[in-house]
């Protein structure tokens, strides 16, 4: 009888022997338990870290030129060539690192390599309590001095809410603005059908004296966040953690979420007059479109601005319609031939921070910037 093999000589796992099928069984699921451990920890540390510890940062190297009260005025490039383009952000409960947002995917540094020697950036400060009371008017203001300080005219970006104040600028001071491009600027507030324009005419200006009472005079920016999160719950509190969970081991994905949520997670607070003006005087009652609205002493008259304009849209812009954007083209007293209108695919953020409209328009729009 020829002698039987032993397992070990034969190079069978115990896989193969009937006896050990449960022993393999349970270190196979305690492995794959360690494993899911582990990424379960993974996913908790880094929910903590977007939503707790990150910070927005700004992408491209630049000195603040100013220090006001209302912002920093940042300088990139290099001043003293050429007439400065003036980046105006939006003051809508984010920081400016909307127009500074990543290095290859930056607003700032697309304008820097297309023929514009010099940009400045309003890097808008969170309010504080003792601002709870500044008006548009302190902005506008302050907008003059960085203008003044930067030579007294300018070429305006006004990026979505820093549209209507570049706007503002450019009809009560016509000389200071050598040319405007409106980008997703809510100009006239009562074009189109948007989600945004519905809410704010639905709702009593009750319900916003009511949110600055509460943020003790001011509007706070948790509130507008978790306002921006509630109109696509689905999106915000269960697909976009289902995402990260199933993106915890990609380095590239983590370092992209991190860089947006930096910006999205730390909102800004915002002086509860003016944030009631602005609902009160632009989006309800439409002012600035309808000649109406006064600023640092004057009516403004959208026709008292003569100068070049471009006006940029997005397709799927569901925060600024088309129409708010493009309807500027008949209020405005500029040519019609010297007004260019792009409607581009894509939504709100997209026009300032997506990658593809920031390769495939921004650099035209930066030459024609140069070219006035």
């Amino acid at each position: 009888m020829a002698e039987s093999q032993s397992p070990r000589g034969s190079g069978l796992s115990c896989a193969s022997v009937p006896a050990f099928w449960p022993m393999t069984m349970a270190a196979e699921l305690a492995e794959k338990g360690l494993e899911l451990y582990a990424r379960n920890l993974r996913f908790i540390q880094e929910e903590i870290r977007i939503h707790g510890e990150l910070r927005p940062s700004l992408a491209t190297p630049n000195q603040v030129r100013l220090g006001l009260r209302t912002m920093f005025l940042r300088d990139y490039g290099r001043p003293g060539e050429g007439i400065p383009t003036l980046v105006d952000a939006p003051y809508a409960g984010h920081t400016a690192m909307i127009a500074d947002y990543h290095a290859g995917q930056s607003l700032v540094e697309t304008l820097l390599a297309n023929g514009i020697e010099h940009v400045a950036l309003t890097d808008w400060k969170s309010a504080t309590e003792d601002m709870k009371d500044f008006e548009i008017d302190n902005y506008l203001g302050e907008l003059v001095v960085a203008i003044d300080d930067l030579g007294g005219r300018v070429n305006i970006v006004g990026l979505c809410q820093g549209g209507w104040t570049a706007a503002m600028l450019a009809a009560r001071f016509p000389d200071k603005v050598n040319s405007l491009v409106l980008a997703g600027a809510p100009i006239d507030t009562d074009a189109g059908d948007g989600p945004i324009r519905g809410m704010v005419h639905e709702s009593p200006i009750s319900f916003y004296e009511d949110l600055v009472a509460l943020g003790g005079g001011l509007m706070k920016g948790e509130f507008m966040l978790q306002g921006w999160k509630n109109m696509r719950p689905g999106e915000h509190y269960i697909l976009e953690h289902i995402d990260l969970y199933e993106h915890i081991d990609d380095p590239v994905y983590l370092r992209k979420k991190e860089t947006f949520e930096s910006w999205y997670e730390n909102p800004i607070d915002l002086p509860g007059r003016w944030y009631l003006q602005v609902i009160g005087q632009l989006f309800k009652e439409n002012r600035l479109a309808r000649g109406e609205f006064a600023g640092l002493g004057r009516r403004l008259d959208l026709r008292d601005i003569t100068c070049p304009l471009y006006l940029l849209a997005g397709e799927g812009d569901d925060i600024t319609s088309p129409e708010q954007v493009f309807n500027a083209a008949n209020l405005v007293g500029t040519p019609q031939e010297r007004i260019v209108r792009q409607l581009v695919p894509g939504g709100h953020i997209g026009l300032f921070m997506g990658a593809r409209t920031l390769t495939e328009r921004w650099p035209g729009i930066a030459r024609w910037i140069a070219a006035q």
